[in-house]
């Protein structure tokens, strides 16, 4: 690539070419995305249809008057980019999108001018826009973004999408409906791995919050009384964290029970599940690692800290067996007992489908080898046993998936599973990710 730069001029223009071809390589996926969805449509009645699920419900992957797709055929476009199926039903809604609602723009991201990503953010906003736009509404979005697009950032979307809700009847400068109720409380369980603390974020109404307060400033005074000697701010968590523990000023629970019931619902129980790695020591003394993993956040977390949580008083410490990966289980009933789906979620993580990246607690445990329930009946050996090797986790969308299509899977060795695809993609999944093993499909070898 080098060879031929000798200036820093040459290396500005290898930069732009780059970038030129980076945009026409983003153009063209996006053009495939399109292609591949309206080769596989829907049926006419939409119940096939490819749907994003909430705990709220559906939500379409495109706009109104949009084709639908069929759901089964966007994890093989997703399994060729690398994305997961999420992101892939992500990709073909924008496609639709652009095409079919936002046709100036959709001309200018397809000549290869324009960052596909800017587009994107375009399209994501008339797709989930609330209340939906009609096709005026979009159309007139499409007119005044595409000719601007390379200096129109989210911001200024919003304010179209809200100005194209005025102009075409969905809001009005005196809307009087009712606003969604803006009552929440948040923990954000994505901060930093080193993080031991966690950021608690609420809107609650005016009497319960001065309840709150009034709670947490007795309890931050109590522990200063008992000679805490933290500063105010800690004092108040450490107090909040004992009303989540003993509900001692938000006693809902034990509302009309007895003293002597109330005192035996005090405590809270939270389940942890911790991870550290221990060594036998010269003298067969057993040591811990100081830092290990706690596994529902995906979060390091140090010992001396678990002690602490040991030693708190009224605090609930269950302790789990220790569940050995390396050990063959199994049942002879169709549904694995709890230690051996525990042991199965722990082996795996995720989904074992191909990029997926749904937690395994989460998601379904499945047989690789289907279950023949009526083998003991009829006296032949049982061909898809309930056994650590022969078990999965899946999550629901793949599980279906793998039962109604054309993806087979094979799990060579324990923990190891191998995916081909109706289009002859083959991947190899575990617990350190995707390999792609499709040879020549790509124009390069397979990996060892």
């Amino acid at each position: 690539m080098f060879e031929d730069v000798t200036t820093p001029g040459d290396l500005v223009a290898l930069a732009r070419a780059n970038a030129a071809a980076v945009r026409r390589a983003e153009a063209d996926t996006l053009l495939i995305a399109y292609e591949w969805a309206v080769t596989h449509p829907a049926l006419p009645d939409g119940s096939d249809a490819a749907v994003f699920h909430s705990p709220f419900g559906t939500e379409p992957i495109s706009g109104e008057g949009t084709p639908e797709v069929d759901e089964y055929a966007v994890a093989e476009l997703g399994g060729a980019l690398g994305l997961t199926t999420d992101a892939a039903k992500k990709l073909i809604g924008h496609a639709l999108e652009l095409a079919h609602r936002l046709p100036r723009l959709w001309a200018r991201v397809t000549a290869g001018g324009v960052p596909v990503w800017r587009a994107r953010l375009v399209a994501e906003a008339t797709i989930h826009a609330c209340p939906a736009l009609p096709a005026e509404g979009v159309a007139w979005i499409d007119t005044q973004v595409a000719p601007f697009i390379e200096k129109t950032g989210r911001a200024q979307i919003d304010r179209l999408v809200e100005r194209a809700m005025k102009l075409y009847g969905l809001a009005t400068e005196d809307d009087d409906t009712e606003q969604p109720d803006p009552r929440h409380v948040r923990i954000d369980t994505e901060a930093g791995a080193f993080t031991q603390t966690m950021r608690v974020e609420a809107e609650l109404d005016i009497a319960d919050a001065l309840d709150l307060e009034q709670a947490v400033a007795a309890g931050a005074a109590g522990l200063k009384a008992g000679g805490s000697e933290e500063s105010l701010d800690v004092r108040r968590s450490l107090a909040l964290g004992e009303l989540a523990r003993h509900q001692t000023a938000l006693d809902l629970a034990g509302a009309g029970a007895s003293d002597e019931e109330t005192e035996r619902t005090t405590a809270r129980r939270v389940d942890l599940h911790l991870h550290f790695t221990a060594s036998v020591e010269p003298d067969d003394s057993i040591s811990f690692s100081a830092t290990g993993l706690m596994e529902n956040r995906q979060r390091l977390i140090l010992l001396d800290q678990v002690r602490r949580w040991v030693n708190t008083t009224h605090t609930d410490v269950r302790i789990l067996p220790v569940v050995d990966l390396n050990q063959s289980l199994s049942t002879e009933r169709y549904e694995p007992t709890d230690r051996l789906r525990r042991q199965v979620q722990l082996r795996d993580e995720t989904c074992v489908f191909p990029h997926c990246t749904r937690p395994s607690r989460r998601c379904d445990v499945d047989h690789v080898v289907p279950f023949d329930h009526d083998a003991a009946t009829d006296g032949r050996p049982q061909p898809g046993p309930t056994t650590t090797a022969n078990l999965a986790t899946l999550c629901r969308s793949h599980h279906r998936l793998k039962t109604h299509t054309g993806w087979q899977l094979h799990s060579p060795s324990n923990g190891i599973f191998e995916w081909t695809s109706p289009h002859g993609q083959r991947f190899r999944r575990d617990r350190h990710g995707t390999t792609d093993l499709s040879a020549g499909l790509a124009g390069d070898p397979a990996p060892a």
